[in-house]
């Protein structure tokens, strides 16, 4: 029971990432509160984990949202030791069709969304908590499509540091973890069908030394590590969980 008493939040907690790591934070001990944005996927989800799960529905892009989030949190729990940043938008686009609204829409989630959860969490946030952000191994190669995507998951990896660096004297850990190409339901959403997109998948999973996909769980294991005592000395860190995507 690595995470035994301790109660979390997760954003993103409906599908994917998000679902995967609320099901081993709970096995592992701790009481979560999954947020995501509709409700008939969420509340699948609650059921799907069991015990110890409140499901709050909110865009992490929306601050009115957090606050109702952290008001339930502070109902229910009273306090707060880990938060994880899953949710995320994706939408492959190339560099000169770009838009505005695309860019604004993008950043708003991924870097925006990320800084204020964590931001308005600091009041229940207690000493020794600690905050594992989900960004991607695209903010470590270069991927025509995903320039904002991209830009947006770097700015979580920058986050780590300088929000680890101005916690340091609260324990309160910040660390990455950088997912390469994952089995998810987002995949299915960035494509405008099934056979498309199983054709992404292919060659996705040939771009990994690997030769193949990551699962949900197994990124789920290394969230549960950093958030876990057993990291009381990484802070600060990208962890990088892709096949050797990035490394080899």
């Amino acid at each position: 029971m690595r995470l035994d008493g301790k109660v979390a939040v997760i954003t993103g907690g409906s599908s994917g990432i998000g679902l995967a790591t609320a099901k081993q934070f709970v096995q592992q001990g701790a009481y979560v509160f999954i947020t995501g944005r509709r409700e008939g996927e969420l509340e699948r989800a609650r059921a799907e984990i069991g015990d110890n799960v409140t499901a709050v529905q909110g865009d992490l892009a929306s601050l009115d949202d957090l606050d109702r989030l952290y008001s339930v949190v502070r109902e229910v729990k009273g306090g707060l030791d880990i938060i994880v940043s899953s949710a995320g938008f994706v939408q492959p686009i190339p560099f000169e069709q770009v838009d505005p609204e695309h860019f604004d829409q993008t950043f708003a989630v991924n870097a925006r969304g990320t800084y204020f959860l964590v931001q308005k969490a600091l009041p229940l946030l207690r000493d020794g908590g600690s905050v594992v952000l989900i960004s991607s191994t695209a903010h470590l190669i270069g991927v025509p499509v995903y320039t904002t995507y991209s830009a947006s998951k770097a700015a979580m990896r920058s986050y780590a540091r300088t929000i680890s660096a101005s916690l340091i004297e609260r324990r309160i850990r910040v660390n990455t973890v950088s997912p390469g190409p994952v089995e998810t339901p987002i995949i299915d959403v960035q494509f405008p069908d099934r056979e498309t997109a199983d054709h992404v998948r292919v060659d996705m999973a040939a771009r990994v030394p690997m030769g193949r996909l990551g699962r949900p769980e197994e990124l789920a294991s290394a969230v549960v590590f950093l958030a876990s005592d057993e990291a009381s000395y990484i802070t600060g860190a990208d962890l990088p969980v892709d096949g050797g995507q990035s490394q080899l």
